[in-house]
């Protein structure tokens, strides 16, 4: 039974991957150079120019079918485990919080007596790498296990991309979700440090080795670099809401101007249905094919945060400097 269930999952990974090989190149056709526009000098516009790929949007269409339909199989193969894993996601996402949260979920993933886990997030995103490694992590718990996101408050930039790795989305009709999008910092502390007599020497292997230094601005052609990051990163955000919440780029791209909604007002789109905790733990135990299952709520992390001069970050921007 043991070498069954990681065949299972070893087959459910590789239709993942193979999703994720074709959404990227998909992606890659479809965006061509970004134009770099200033808008006031200090505020910046990438936009994208598309085009279309039929061959590799059905191919993608046809493994992202395959992906539901073993998910449908594992339902039923697990409808008989009764206990529900609660899993707290809570503050902003930063390597300890996925230090704490992947551990866990994996160990979740090989406790033969729980039948589902329920992702209880209140987070206004975080750093790109934690944010992703939580994020994969729940996709592969769920070629396993039904897997529902639930917010009361506030599930926003990264903490919405983890959510839409889930089966279903629940949420508080006025919890906040969405900020799909992509934030990059930059502080400029050169004259600052001028006033102060404070002078910087700097010995680097190349030029833009202290690239997004706070001792000076960026170059052009680092600026450039920059934007071609961010939109990397955007494109991976939008594939992952694309095929989390079954609707093509375009669609998605509607909900991906930086804003969150209420959850009432996209309920059917960016949400599955609005409710409370307990509704969250109704749509699981359907899910499931149990009534009245054992609730079992893991530690969640406890850190402090701080972004520190620059990075790369799905994060609300109204927590920044929280």
């Amino acid at each position: 039974m043991k070498n069954d269930v990681w065949k299972y999952l070893s087959f459910m990974l590789a239709l993942v991957l193979s999703v994720f090989v074709m959404s990227t190149a998909l992606l890659y056709l479809q965006v061509q150079t970004p134009v770099y526009q200033p808008c006031n000098g200090t505020h910046f516009v990438i936009t994208v120019n598309s085009t279309n790929d039929t061959f590799l949007k059905a191919r993608v269409a046809e493994l992202e079918a395959a992906i539901r339909a073993v998910e449908m199989e594992r339902k039923r193969v697990n409808a008989s485990n009764t206990t529900i894993a609660v899993v707290p996601i809570f503050g902003i996402i930063d390597e300890e919080t996925a230090l704490s949260v992947v551990p866990t979920l994996e160990k979740v993933a090989k406790d033969g007596s729980i039948g589902g886990v329920l992702l209880w997030i209140e987070s206004p995103g975080g750093d790109v790498g934690a944010v992703r490694d939580i994020y994969n992590e729940v996709v592969t718990l769920k070629a396993l296990k039904p897997v529902v996101a639930y917010t009361g408050g506030l599930a926003a930039s990264g903490g919405y991309y983890i959510a839409v790795g889930s089966d279903e989305i629940v949420a508080d009709p006025l919890a906040e979700v969405g900020s799909i999008g992509v934030l990059y910092v930059h502080y400029n502390y050169a004259k600052n440090y001028a006033m102060n007599g404070i002078n910087v020497t700097v010995f680097k292997t190349g030029k833009h080795k202290d690239m997004g230094a706070e001792w000076r601005a960026l170059t052009p052609d680092e600026r450039q670099i920059i934007s071609n990051m961010i939109n990397t990163y955007f494109n991976a955000f939008l594939q992952a809401v694309s095929m989390g919440r079954n609707m093509t780029v375009n669609e998605t791209r509607k909900y991906a101007n930086g804003l969150t909604w209420f959850a009432v007002n996209v309920n059917g789109t960016l949400v599955d249905r609005t409710g409370n905790f307990k509704t969250a733990l109704a749509e699981l135990e359907r899910l499931m094919g149990v009534r009245s299952a054992e609730i079992k709520v893991l530690q969640s992390p406890v850190s402090s945060y701080s972004i520190g001069t620059f990075g790369y970050m799905y994060l609300d921007p109204r927590y920044l400097g929280r």
